[in-house]
């Protein structure tokens, strides 16, 4: 167990997962004040030792009551049914998965860009409430159009993103690993490789896959287009905002990266791009291309921020801008902003009011 002098009761419920062990991690070094961390996960991991908070436990009505925080990232099915529990019984949930983002209901948060949000919970049919992560593309976007959106508007975006394998879990992990392994040692002898594909349709070693996400049946997108065009409106709340994605898979381990090009509803230059870029919270801006410095995957890895390069005119729109976006999507994408949102959720007192108290 994470335990201080005081401090919050804390869930996290799929916590043998990448994004949930990154959670546990995160709310050890951080200053939100947790007395108690309990790990939860399905029901193959429960009774299992997480190295250093203890035993993981399965998801049970009476193993819930008693929470003032939980951070879920155990998919969306779970999240269906459980986080609505977590809430009934007085805890705040943040939820990673895309269940409720899109619920009118629920307030859909990036730290940097639409903290004032959060306050919807107060308006929620639970004692403790739900609060939504965005997906991992849109909240790395989003942080880096926030500043330009307040300043001149946002007309239109066309966004072309290049998304890491381990987006998809811990298997497409190891089947790039695998698959890059195979084509390295095939050419050495001089064979062609067998790869067989089984988290991804296509070989992803060395390859770049334009279907990041899935098909839903009839849709010509894939649901991770649809998260992009769907969520961006909603964090910057702006339903206007014209929103074209491709989404890609590219053999990467850690840190997507996106071009965006965006139209401005009013006049905007570089320079003025550039300052409020330099000026926003969560920003940071490498842009030196001449020197060959621009973010990379590799540049993000690790990190906590996000990263903006490439910051240019787009001579094809009119009032055009286009730059390069790069974040690691475990972090920042994922587990980062959801324990700042927790610890936002504490400096506003909006935590533990409910907690153990089922309506």
């Amino acid at each position: 167990m994470v335990g201080v002098s005081d401090g919050y009761r804390v869930a996290v419920v799929g916590a043998t997962g990448q994004v949930g062990r990154l959670m546990v991690s995160l709310l050890a070094e951080r200053p939100l004040p947790v007395r108690e961390l309990v790990p939860f996960a399905s029901e193959r991991s429960a009774g299992s030792e997480l190295p250093g908070v203890g035993t993981v436990q399965p998801l049970t009505e009476e193993g819930i009551k008693g929470f003032d925080l939980a951070l879920f990232s155990a998919g969306s099915g779970v999240s269906e049914e459980w986080a609505p529990r977590f809430a009934q019984s007085g805890a705040v949930v943040v939820d990673n998965s895309s269940r409720w983002r899109l619920d009118p209901r629920i307030p859909l948060v990036v730290s940097e860009v639409n903290p004032s949000a959060l306050s919807q919970i107060a308006d929620q049919p639970w004692p403790g409430g739900i609060v939504a992560n965005p997906n991992c593309s849109t909240m790395q976007m989003v942080v880096a159009l926030a500043p330009i959106h307040r300043a001149a508007g946002i007309e239109r975006l066309v966004v072309a993103t290049y998304q890491a394998v381990s987006g998809t879990g811990r298997k497409a992990v190891q089947e790039l690993d695998e698959q890059a392994a195979a084509v390295v040692e095939a050419r050495r002898e001089g064979v062609e490789p067998t790869l067989q594909p089984s988290v991804y349709r296509q070989p992803i070693a060395f390859n770049v896959l334009p279907e990041a996400g899935k098909f839903p049946p009839g849709d010509d997108h894939t649901d991770e287009e649809r998260k992009l065009m769907n969520e961006t409106r909603k964090i910057l709340g702006d339903q206007a905002i014209r929103v074209s994605a491709t989404c890609a898979r590219v053999p990467v381990f850690v840190g997507h990266s996106e071009a965006v090009h965006l139209q401005t509803r009013k006049p905007l230059s570089v320079e003025e791009a550039r300052e409020l870029l330099e000026a926003a919270p969560g920003v940071t801006l490498v842009d030196d291309p001449q020197r060959g410095l621009y973010p990379t995957a590799l540049h993000g890895a690790g990190q906590d921020g996000v990263f903006v390069g490439r910051l240019r005119r787009d001579p094809g729109l009119e009032r055009g801008l286009a730059l390069w976006v790069v974040a690691d999507n475990l972090r920042k994408g994922a587990a980062t902003n959801a324990v700042e949102l927790a610890e936002l959720l504490h400096e506003r007192g909006l935590v533990g009011a409910g907690a153990g108290q089922p309506a």
